[in-house]
């Protein structure tokens, strides 16, 4: 139990309004207590002042203004909150968590039961656990012992003016278990995170969106903010949460009320009381790890009535035979049977120990078991028999096999003194992270001795590799690869338990809303046919997480740097909250866009965005995919600010009021950038995207950006604007040859070539502008801009995209990814791969090149593309796309990196900055390559290659984009048809099975030779 820190309220002065007397106005622990509720006996030794008498803290003591907040003076103590009294008292006290034991039994005494720890005189404890103000106290004591300073108390003034995008993530419950969540989610989203220590601090409503569900309203709670500074608040009107998790655990103090609180939201919630009450069953815990996981498990024969439905009969569970009772008084003939055949059993072949206890959340850390030799088998049933008396329809009965700690040859020891047996014991901590997946946050282990079972709290957690090491696992090699297979197995058994849950109705859920976003599983390291194993143990919600939490702190004390578990926790929840926020928002969508946007209409209803389309063709397909579709014709751009005008009139004739508006199509983003701003509307100055968007004026506008170090200039690359052949004629004599002549306004690479010399250039052009003139000869490649062209200067080097998420000028996030080489003259896209093979320093030197190069055009607010060359001086700039990555990067970086480029953006657009990781970690490596018509039509068609790749799509095992339903363009202009992708644990597996792949399906081919165009990536 945490100490009261020095410098802080004792809880009999909590509530002393100003300018009142101590003795008048003093708040005790008596007021507290409910009526009814037994007075604690155990003495407590109070704090007495030099002159030997009881401290009593009043106003005038603590002093005012700038000196009340000086919480380092020892005789000065911070005013806290008049409201903490107004706790209601929780249920009857059970083992708290430190006191549970880790799930599983593991070479256990004969008779033993685990004993309650110890009631002790613990300094500073208030002696009433069961209100806010003990919580508040142990918050308190948390914040010194981490030097921070103390909670200030600012309750007296109301905040006020929360709105519809203001993210308020509520811990509900004891904050000790949350508090580096608190801290790190502080830091990221200042005021984001708040505390509730009371049922009195909040509310429920019924909710206005989702009938049946009922929305959570702090009125107040902790606020925390950067730095570890913390406040005491109270919000006028109450602020709406956007996300709930809390201690749900069965047996914590605030359990019933965090759980009642947190039941049947309508807005996510990490946990519910019912859900914390599977995860606490050791039986269901196991059958989802066996059934679902196909992790191992100790071999076990669990008993339960025959009504008892949250066990599904399939799919069977390797190592878990359920035993379904009828009259568990009247079948002791079948519950004899069915122990002798456990007993004697392949299963238990390698076990001499069993062990026989109830299992099910009420019986968490109660200790109540028995251990018996395999041979005792009368003994056993009998201690089955006896437990089956009072078997319940949520509970079960346990016969499990004793499964021993690997025993493994270590080195001699350096004293002579005999080596006792020891028990070694996994402890994981795994989250629901980006696109829902799983994601192993931290590893800590315990080791006790073999004959008392190692219980979580009851020893000082140690590291996953010096335990291995201390377990005589010597190779370095080795440690890694159960490092490896840790992670695996932890978030396998991540992955069963989200999918059991989303078969579960609301109702065992406790809520429509309710997911586990953060699990704990305990593992044994075991030895089975000679070989290491890990042996899944069992499920918890919370105790893994304090366990974790401790390691990281101790670490901290020691020097060791701020590990990442605080921040993959904060970032999980902000993330969830950030989605719960822009649900049932009005999105103005400028441009449909061709089937490669197919994604934007999925992702719209998956986020529960309500979009309003404007787009040019009346018949497109996603007109019976959005909340509203305006069919305007904006296609000639030269006339946007009329369109601008128009679209305007068009939204108040319809009366609506879009919270946001952007675009995704190419063409579009300068008449979104228009209509955003005579919406009033967050987006990047119209001014700006006209910069970006025409590429001769990008660079013209760079070359005089002199200022910086270096400067926006030194990216910039020579050009000249072409509009008829005198124009050529000119640029000959500025930029030097070879040179890339394109579009000015152009995308997807239609109509960029290589020019050698002069002649070369005007023959491009001049087919150019033949072919080439409006909208309808090639749509989609910018010519509702006109067909004028651009000159600039051939850079060397290898071909990279950089997209960014900038907010307010800031720098959210950054993917690198590489690009092939191009089959010259022409620079269509042929192969790619993410993430990049550039070493950290070399990638860095893109981003920053890409990130200047957009705030001195003044793109301050968005999403963006930036394509950049990187030579041995350093990035040159090719071309700003003032909108997010086209083609699969949206795809690919979420499935690498996890994070959504959509989302990024309509937060961004939102006014809202999007969570992103700070420090973004790949999961996989995948490397693709673009199909053409001309190229691979008939192997794809003809010879059932397409069929081929949409059924490995499905199966995971390919990454497949449509770009477009048809071929688009011919000859020089042609524009690839698809991309396809393999994925790898490292890039080179990722290359290998690409090009073989490639070479099934007849991809690869001497005039598309996918080897070299993969070579490069090295």
């Amino acid at each position: 139990m945490l100490g009261r820190a020095q410098g802080y309220p004792r809880p009999g002065t909590l509530g002393t309004p100003s300018g009142s007397s101590a003795g008048s106005c003093r708040v005790t622990v008596a007021t507290l207590r409910a009526p009814g509720t037994p007075r604690r006996t155990r003495r407590r030794r109070h704090r007495r002042d030099r002159r030997g008498e009881p401290r009593c803290w009043s106003p005038e003591s603590t002093g005012t203004g700038t000196d009340r907040h000086r919480h380092r003076h020892p005789n000065r103590r911070p005013s806290v909150t008049r409201m903490l009294s107004t706790s209601q008292p929780s249920p009857e006290r059970v083992p708290s968590p430190e006191e549970q034991e880790w799930a599983g039994p593991e070479a256990l005494c004969p008779g033993w039961l685990e004993d309650e720890a110890p009631d002790g005189e613990v300094p500073g404890h208030s002696g009433d656990p069961d209100s806010a103000t003990h919580a508040y106290e142990q918050l308190q004591s948390a914040l010194c012992q981490e030097g921070l300073p103390p909670t200030l108390d600012c309750s007296a003034e109301p905040r006020t003016g929360f709105g519809l995008l203001d993210m308020t993530v509520c811990i509900l419950g004891s904050p000790i278990p949350f508090l580096p969540v608190l801290l790190e989610g502080g830091t990221r989203c200042p005021g984001a995170m708040v505390l509730c220590l009371s049922p009195a601090w909040a509310s429920r409503v019924p909710s206005e969106t989702s009938p049946g569900a009922w929305s959570l309203l702090l009125s107040q709670g902790v606020s925390f903010k950067a730095g570890g500074h913390s406040a005491l608040e109270t919000f006028v009107p109450p602020r709406r949460a956007n996300y709930v998790t809390g201690t749900f655990a069965p047996g914590d103090p605030e359990g019933g009320w965090v759980g009642e609180l947190a039941r049947d939201l309508d807005c996510p919630t990490g946990g519910s009381a019912p859900l914390a009450h599977r995860l606490e069953d050791t039986l269901v815990a196991r059958w989802v790890l066996a059934a679902r996981g196909d992790l191992p498990v100790p071999p076990t024969l669990a008993f339960v009535l025959s009504a008892r439905g949250d066990l599904p009969a399939e799919p069977a569970a390797p190592g878990v035979r359920l035993v379904r009772l009828e009259d568990p008084q009247g079948q002791q003939s079948l519950v004899q049977e069915e122990v002798g055949a456990f007993l004697g059993g392949t299963a238990m072949e390698p076990y001499s120990q069993v062990v026989v206890r109830p299992a099910g959340w009420r019986w968490r850390g109660t200790g109540t078991r028995s251990t018996h030799r395999k041979e005792e088998g009368a003994a056993v049933v009998q201690a089955v028999s006896a437990r089956l008396r009072g078997l319940t329809e949520e509970d079960s009965v346990l016969l499990e096999a004793t499964v021993p700690t690997a025993r493994l040859p270590v080195p001699p020891p350096r004293s002579p003194a005999p080596r006792l047996p020891m028990a070694l014991r996994i402890c994981t901590l795994v989250c629901r992270s980006w696109g829902d997946r799983p994601q192993l946050c931290q590893v800590a282990c315990a080791v006790g001795r073999a004959e008392s079972p190692v219980r979580h709290g009851a020893a000082l957690p140690q590291g996953l590799d010096s335990s291995l090491q201390q377990w005589g696992v010597a190779a370095p090699g080795q440690r890694q690869a159960l490092a490896r297979r840790l992670r695996e197995a932890a978030e396998a058994a991540m992955g069963a338990l989200l999918a059991t849950e989303a078969e579960l109705s609301s109702q065992q859920r406790g809520g429509t809303r309710a997911r586990t976003d953060i699990l704990g599983v305990d593992f044994l390291l075991a030895c089975v046919d000679e070989a290491l194993e890990l042996v899944a143990l069992g499920t918890n919600s919370q105790r893994c997480l304090e366990t974790c939490a401790l390691a990281e702190a101790m670490g901290r004390g020691v020097g060791e740097p701020r590990g990442e578990l605080p921040r993959l926790l904060a970032e999980a929840v902000l993330h969830r909250a950030q989605c719960h926020l822009v649900e049932g928002k009005d999105i103005l969508l400028i441009g449909a866009g061709g089937v490669s946007k197919s994604f934007v209409w999925e992702a719209a209803r998956d986020y529960g965005l309500r979009i309003h389309l404007v787009e040019s063709d009346p018949e497109h397909f996603a007109a019976g995919l959005v909340q509203t579709f305006l069919p305007y014709d904006s296609r000639e751009h030269r006339r946007d600010e009329e369109h601008a005008e128009r679209v305007l009139e068009l939204l108040r004739s319809r009366g609506l009021r879009p919270h946001a508006c952007l675009s995704y199509w190419d063409d579009c983003v300068v008449l979104a950038a228009l209509v955003c701003q005579g919406l009033g509307l967050r987006g990047a100055p119209p001014a700006a995207v006209r910069v970006a968007k025409q590429k001769s004026r990008t660079h013209r506008h760079l070359q005089r950006c002199r200022r910086g170090r270096p400067p926006p200039a030194a990216f910039a690359v020579p050009c000249r604007r072409l509009q008829s052949h005198g124009d050529v004629e000119r640029a000959a004599g500025a930029v030097p040859f070879p040179a890339v002549a394109k579009l000015e306004f152009g995308a997807g690479g239609v109509g960029v070539r290589l020019v050698e010399n002069a002649g070369q250039c005007h023959a491009h052009a001049a087919r150019l502008w033949r072919d080439l003139r409006d909208d309808a000869d090639h749509p989609g490649i910018g010519l509702g801009w006109g067909n004028a062209m651009l000159l600039m200067e051939y850079v060397p080097g290898t071909e990279h995209d950089v997209d960014l998420v900038v907010f307010e000028g800031r720098l959210l996030g950054a993917w690198v990814s590489d690009n092939g080489p191009t089959r010259v003259p022409a620079f269509l896209e042929t192969a790619a791969c993410l993430p990049s093979c550039l070493p950290a320093d070399r990638q860095a030197q893109l981003v920053r090149a890409a990130l200047e190069c957009c705030r001195a055009c003044g793109l301050r607010d968005g999403v963006f593309n930036v394509e950049l060359k990187l030579g041995p001086a350093g990035p040159r700039l090719l071309e700003i796309n003032p909108r997010m990555g086209g083609f699969y990067l949206r795809d690919w970086i979420r499935e690498v990196y996890g994070p959504d480029l959509l989302l990024a953006a309509v937060l961004v657009a939102l006014g809202v900055p999007p969570v992103l990781p700070a420090r973004p970690a790949a999961r996989t490596h995948l490397a693709g390559v673009m199909c053409l018509a001309s190229e691979h039509g008939e192997s794809l068609a003809g010879g059932g290659g397409m069929e081929a790749l949409r059924e490995l799509h499905g199966r995971g095992l390919v990454r497949l984009n449509r770009l477009f339903e048809e071929p688009e363009g011919a000859g020089e202009y042609e524009e690839p048809l698809l991309s396809v992708a393999c994925a790898g644990a490292t890039l080179a597996e990722a290359c290998e099975r690409l090009l073989g792949l490639c070479q099934g399906l007849g991809i690869d081919s001497p005039r598309y030779p996918v080897e070299h165009f993969l070579s490069h990536f090295k």
